[in-house]
């Protein structure tokens, strides 16, 4: 999805509350290290308005929480920075200047009065049934903002609504009947399905040791590396009270907790104790480093090691594979370690021995001897097929077809109604669908059917007008950014 975000300058939201929703309650997290240019507190520059930093804040921190409650607590900041959830945020709040940009050229604008109104709405602020100015404030206290930032945040989200607003559109209801029709059609059919799984495969060392040896070439080894290392464990550092509450002081938002928010002191203790160690432990390394350097000093240790079986940061294991033999690496940290290590020789990928290629060539074998026997089942159960009949199924039947889990069935019926032919076969996940279309019925209209369809075509259509209105805008208003994003 995101990867889609970033290729397609697109109107994202369709309903622009989301960036001040999720933001209530929700707090900002973390967004990486950046330049922001010499634009005093602007990331980028779109028309005559400038896009604050707090701006680009509140976007990111709302796709974030977004992405966050859909995958719970394996989400992280990690995770955040391979999508490039940096990239989609600065993109939207573009997308969203160039809107506003345009409803400034309108003379559209937003009084207190609006806002007032929406305050009111939002059940975060509401106490004992009414609005509530103390929550209010503290909940913006909470989450690092003030009253002026929220509101005028909250003002553009309004105008955005007023923009929006001008490009109201309408369906016909005929058009909706007969595409509801249409959309919710009924097939009855006759299914088999073909489970890989449950196939049995001759794998024994004589067909695996068969397999290999025609196919040595696929299976080498990482490259290998000798390497000589020492390591210097961690300095243990007793820093009194109060040198750690002045750390803290000056360093509290190096600590924070996977969901964005600044540790509490004690919760961050064995945290800054960890970094005062490495600190001090660094020192030393860079000592050691120099007589390494001087041949002053031998290594502990020396080994020969697959690559793929370095267990090192992966930036240091970057810099052992670009080094040249000879190198001597600086002290990098890894665990409660500093470690130095010289490159001493680099190996090419070899031929894996049978016994060390195994796991593969099995994996690979079952896999592809499966595979043909799915293949040629199919081919000999369509030229008379006799599957399980099981009646009319819709688009909605994912919970009807035994055999199939509710993502499997989702597939197999979305391919079904888009086939061609009365009979065939379908590849769902590793599972293969035989099937049989025995008649078809157009699919009978309810009041719940009809407003899905309805619903659906209308945020459709408004998507498409938003997005042409976007590209016409960029034509019309300069976008420049100065946000650097350091890898």
């Amino acid at each position: 999805m995101i990867t889609w975000m970033q290729r397609h300058k697109r109107w994202l939201v369709i309903t622009i509350w989301i960036s001040t929703i999720a933001f209530v309650g929700a707090g900002f997290v973390g967004w990486g290290s950046y330049d922001y240019g010499k634009s005093s507190g602007a990331v980028a520059v779109v028309g005559d308005r400038e896009v604050s930093v707090e701006e680009y804040q509140r976007e990111y921190s709302a796709i974030y929480q977004q992405y966050s409650q859909a995958f719970g607590n394996q989400f992280n900041q990690e995770m955040a920075k391979k999508m490039k959830l940096h990239e989609a945020a600065i993109n939207l709040v573009i997308q969203k200047n160039l809107i506003l940009s345009y409803a400034d050229e309108l003379g559209l604008n937003v009084t207190d009065e609006d806002v007032a109104k929406e305050l009111v709405k939002m059940d975060s602020f509401i106490k004992d049934g009414k609005f509530d100015k103390d929550l209010y404030i503290k909940i913006l206290s909470q989450n690092r903002t003030t009253v002026v930032e929220f509101e005028e945040s909250l003002k553009r989200d309004l105008l955005l609504q007023k923009v929006e607003s001008l490009f109201d559109v309408s369906t016909d209801e005929n058009e909706v009947s007969n595409l509801s029709s249409v959309l919710f059609a009924q097939d009855d059919i006759s299914i088999k399905i073909l489970d890989p799984k449950k196939m049995e495969i001759d794998l024994s060392d004589d067909k695996l040791k068969a397999y290999w040896s025609v196919n040595k070439v696929k299976y080498l080894s990482s490259n290998s590396y000798e390497l000589s290392v020492t390591k210097i464990p961690f300095t243990k550092v007793t820093p009194s009270v109060d040198e750690l509450k002045d750390h803290y002081k000056n360093f509290r938002t190096d600590y924070k907790k996977e969901d964005g928010k600044i540790k509490t002191f004690e919760e961050a203790q064995d945290d800054m104790l960890k970094k005062l160690s490495a600190k001090q432990t660094k020192k030393t390394a860079l000592k050691e480093y120099l007589k390494f350097k001087k041949d002053e000093l031998a290594f502990k240790e020396t080994f020969t090691i697959y690559e793929d079986k370095l267990t090192f940061p992966i930036e240091n294991i970057n810099e052992i594979k670009a080094a040249t033999p000879g190198t001597i690496l600086k002290p990098f940290e890894d665990g409660e370690n500093f470690v130095i290590v010289k490159i001493l020789n680099k190996m090419d990928p070899k031929p894996l021995s049978f016994d060390d290629a195994k796991p593969m060539v099995r994996l690979d074998y079952e896999t592809e001897q499966k595979s043909k026997i799915v293949d040629e089942t199919a081919k000999k159960e369509l030229e008379n097929f006799n599957g399980t009949r099981i009646g009319f199924v819709g688009r909605e039947s994912v919970n009807s077809i035994k055999g199939l889990n509710v993502n499997e069935a989702y597939e197999f019926l979305n391919q079904l109604f888009m086939s061609t032919t009365k009979e065939g076969k379908i590849k769902v996940a590793d599972k293969v669908v035989l099937y049989k279309i025995h008649g078809s019925k157009i699919g009978e209209n309810s009041d719940e059917k009809l407003k899905v369809v309805k619903d659906t075509l209308l945020k459709l259509q408004k998507a498409e007008i938003m997005n042409s209105l976007i590209k016409n805008l960029e034509t019309k208003y300069e976008v420049t950014s100065s946000l650097d994003v350091k890898e």
